[in-house]
């Protein structure tokens, strides 16, 4: 990705999380003429604060760069690069008992921006994906993901098995979501320590190498008629769990 790429992106949580984290990659914020959206006067104070570029257009020059439920306010961004395997490698052994979820293919941009939403809600270290065949950080899923993709630190990756390797060098276990022969209930595997969770595809769920590469396999007890949930879903159970034990951990430490 050339590190002067921009895009546009939209929604009221996106800019915010834009403006107080990034502020130096905004090139433009457009905010619709006559808008009556209240919601947006945090944002306009908080651009002009900062000297930030502003204006106010018709809501057809919105329209025209975003077809999407845009909320009266969109903002011209630098996309820089997303860091990669080398500085994975650089940053896992600097971090403490941590927590990484590993999004195996996953393609679609709201699913995506919702499970980065999980990650940071349940206070993941770090968040894997793969650049190729898996939708990426695109405007969709990051209004979807309300600002966790500014607060996230995200590795983008050519090699996912590579990223595991990775994470097992520097201490951390893998536990792959599957229900595989020799899965255990998530409620029972021990989550507690330096730990990558996988979630693989909303279809085809982790790649057959992907979960080679894993030391475990967990999964989430159904008991309804409907046995598969939506990889989001799944991903926001997955980690709260692993962050429920490794609560507890801590408390019975102090």
């Amino acid at each position: 990705m050339n590190k002067t790429q921009t895009e546009w992106i939209y929604g009221i949580h996106a800019l915010d999380s834009a403006i107080e984290r990034h502020p130096e990659n905004i090139v433009q914020i457009v905010v619709a003429k006559h808008s009556r959206n209240q919601r947006l006067e945090k944002s306009i104070e908080l651009a002009q604060k900062l000297g930030l570029k502003l204006s106010f257009e018709p809501l057809q020059y919105l329209n025209k760069h975003c077809r999407q439920r845009h909320q009266g306010i969109i903002a011209l961004i630098r996309v820089p690069k997303l860091p990669d395997e080398s500085d994975l490698k650089n940053d896992i052994g600097k971090l403490d008992n941590p927590l990484v979820l590993i999004l195996d293919n996953i393609e679609d941009p709201r699913n995506f921006g919702a499970c980065l939403r999980s990650a940071d809600a349940a206070g993941v270290d770090a968040v894997i994906f793969p650049k190729h065949k898996s939708t990426g950080l695109t405007p969709v899923a990051k209004k979807t993901a309300a600002g966790a993709a500014d607060s996230l630190k995200i590795y983008q990756v050519i090699n996912i098995v590579k990223a595991l390797e990775i994470l097992k060098d520097n201490g951390l276990w893998i536990a792959g979501t599957d229900l595989a022969e020799g899965s255990s209930s998530i409620y029972q595997a021990d989550l507690k320590g330096s730990l990558g969770i996988v979630l693989g595809n909303e279809g085809k769920g982790i790649r057959p190498l992907v979960r080679k590469h894993c030391d475990f396999l967990v999964h989430i007890p159904m008991f309804g008629t409907v046995q598969s949930l939506n990889v989001s879903v799944a991903t926001g159970i997955a980690l709260f769990e692993a962050s429920r034990q490794r609560r507890l951990i801590n408390k019975s430490l102090t």
